[in-house]
C-alpha cells in the first residue's frame, strides 16, 4: 500500500482541550489535498469494578449533546507525558470517590479516527476502597451503580451512546465476564 505523505500542519486555532489543524497531504497519485486535524494530548477512562461485580458509573452534563450521558470515568491526561495509567487513577478517584489497589489495562481506543489523533487508554480498576471526589470546577457528577446485564440493556436501549462507554463495557464484558472472546 502506498503511503499518504504531510508536508504540514498548520494550527488554526489552540483551544484548552483540542488545537485545530489544517493539513497539507500529498496523496499516493500525487494530489495535494488539505485535511482538517484535532489534535488531543490523549486520555484515559477506567470501569471501575465493586467487589460484588456492580460497575460505578458517572452521569455528567455533556455540552456537545446538550443533555447529561451516563459514561465510564474518564479524563484527559495532564499533559502528553503522564502515563495513562495514572490518569486514570486520578479520574477514578477524582470523579467517583474511590481509589483502586488493582487496575489492569483493557484497550486503546481512537474515538474519531477519521479527523482526531486523540487516543484512550481504558483500564478495569478492581479493589476499590472509598476516597474522596475531587470534581473539576466545571464539573457536576452523580454516581450510579449497575450490574453489566443492566449497562449491556442500557446499551441495546440507546440509553448510552458514549463510544468509549459502548466500546469499553462491551470488551470488558467479552473480557471478564463472558470469557470467552478472545476465540
Amino acid at each position: 500500500m502506498k503511503e499518504f505523505k504531510r508536508i504540514n500542519r498548520q494550527i488554526v486555532y489552540k483551544g484548552a482541550i483540542l488545537d485545530f489543524c489544517k493539513d497539507d497531504i500529498i496523496t499516493p497519485k500525487g494530489h495535494h489535498v488539505k485535511w482538517d486535524f484535532l489534535q488531543h494530548k490523549g486520555a484515559a477512562a477506567v470501569i471501575p469494578v465493586l467487589d460484588d461485580g456492580r460497575i460505578i458509573m458517572v452521569r455528567q452534563w455533556r455540552n456537545a449533546i446538550d443533555r447529561f450521558a451516563l459514561e465510564i470515568p474518564a479524563g484527559g491526561r495532564d499533559g502528553e507525558n503522564e502515563p495513562t495509567n495514572m490518569c486514570a487513577a486520578r479520574e477514578l478517584e477524582e470523579e467517583t470517590g474511590y481509589k483502586s489497589s488493582r487496575v489492569e489495562f483493557l484497550q486503546t481506543l481512537v474515538p474519531a479516527i477519521a479527523y482526531s489523533g486523540e487516543k484512550i487508554d481504558v483500564y478495569v480498576a478492581f479493589d476499590l476502597e472509598k476516597s474522596h471526589q475531587k470534581f473539576d470546577e466545571d464539573e457536576d457528577i452523580s454516581l450510579e451503580i449497575h450490574t453489566i446485564d443492566e449497562l449491556m440493556e442500557k446499551i441495546i436501549a440507546n440509553e448510552i451512546n458514549d463510544a468509549k462507554t459502548v466500546s469499553s463495557l462491551l470488551t470488558y464484558y467479552c473480557k471478564y465476564v463472558k470469557g470467552d472472546c478472545e476465540k
